[in-house]
């Protein structure tokens, strides 16, 4: 009976049952902080769209995420859920951010546009009910030469000199040429990479670029390569995340409809694979590093 109490022991400690199977890590429990939003107008249309406040806010809610960044296109969406009282309500804190593009042609000419320039200075100046704006994005760099263009460019120092965190869709290349924008060359820019990169930038990459820019930050939606058939993180991304447990954020990225749809689904897969890092570990990417970076409490309830 004892020894095979001990080997019950040694079987847990490399995660097996006595029959052979895997056991499965309880999911992470904690809050979330989703550092990846979208409210665009295809989603709200005046409140008369298919997830009007309520809905996304209830979405937010029964998923245990208790704050978000806002961008949206165009802006009316983030600064309506920056006035909600349903948010408050739901105990969801709105870090709201400005985006570029009041519509579609935007995403393709911003970084060479000055009305976009414009508009950003006027959206800063006005504004939320939640507070000022605390960043810029999400904008997309479809080539990374782009990043050279003179908004792009203005955009950068801008951000850096006004304590603005960027929320840039872009390639590795476009990385290090938005961070030689800014007046730090990139040492004091607060920059989250969405999705971590395109087109499933590796791994080494990612810990190179994290290396050389102390204030860049990963968004892991949409990544290539994370999770693997267990639904838990792939080993090489297991083990960039435990190397650089402060450096990443988890998000939705509710560019469409669809997303909104399967909100609680996409935050729940975060869950299962956060449950399977250490403790503390799991806490700072699913909450902590988004806190931390915008100074924020996790709002209390009602």
């Amino acid at each position: 009976m004892r020894a095979f109490a001990l080997i019950l022991q040694a079987l847990i400690a490399i995660g097996l049952t006595a029959f052979g199977t895997p056991l499965r890590a309880a999911d992470y429990t904690g809050p979330l902080f989703d550092a990846h939003l979208h409210y665009n107008e295809e989603a709200w249309d005046g409140q008369a769209g298919p997830h009007p406040p309520a809905d996304v806010l209830g979405r937010m809610q029964r998923s245990g995420v208790r704050a978000i960044v806002a961008n949206s296109r165009p802006n009316k969406g983030s600064l309506t859920l920056a006035a909600s009282p349903q948010a408050r309500e739901a105990g969801v804190a709105v870090v709201p951010f400005v985006r570029l593009y009041r519509n579609r042609a935007d995403y393709s000419g911003w970084f060479a546009d000055e009305t976009v320039y414009a508009m950003v200075q006027a959206e800063l100046v006005r504004g939320t009910q939640a507070g000022p704006y605390r960043g810029i994005g999400e904008f997309h760099l479809y080539d990374s030469a782009n990043a050279d263009g003179p908004v792009a460019r203005k955009l950068m120092a801008l951000a850096e000199e006004r304590g603005l965190v960027v929320l840039a869709h872009v390639d590795d290349v476009a990385i290090d040429k938005l961070m030689a924008h800014t007046p730090s060359r990139g040492q004091k820019l607060r920059l989250v990479w969405a999705h971590t990169g395109i087109g499933g930038t590796p791994p080494e990459r990612v810990e190179a670029l994290l290396a050389r820019y102390p204030g860049l930050m990963g968004e892991l939606s949409y990544r290539p390569g994370l999770v693997c058939d267990d639904r838990q993180l792939c080993p090489a991304w297991r083990a960039l995340l435990l190397r650089h447990p402060t450096r990443f954020l988890v998000g939705s990225d509710t560019w469409v409809n669809q997303r909104w749809q399967d909100y609680e689904n996409l935050m729940q897969g975060y869950r299962q694979w956060l449950g399977g890092l250490p403790a503390d570990v799991a806490r700072r990417i699913a909450w902590s590093n988004g806190a931390d970076l915008f100074g924020i409490d996790l709002p209390k309830t009602p």
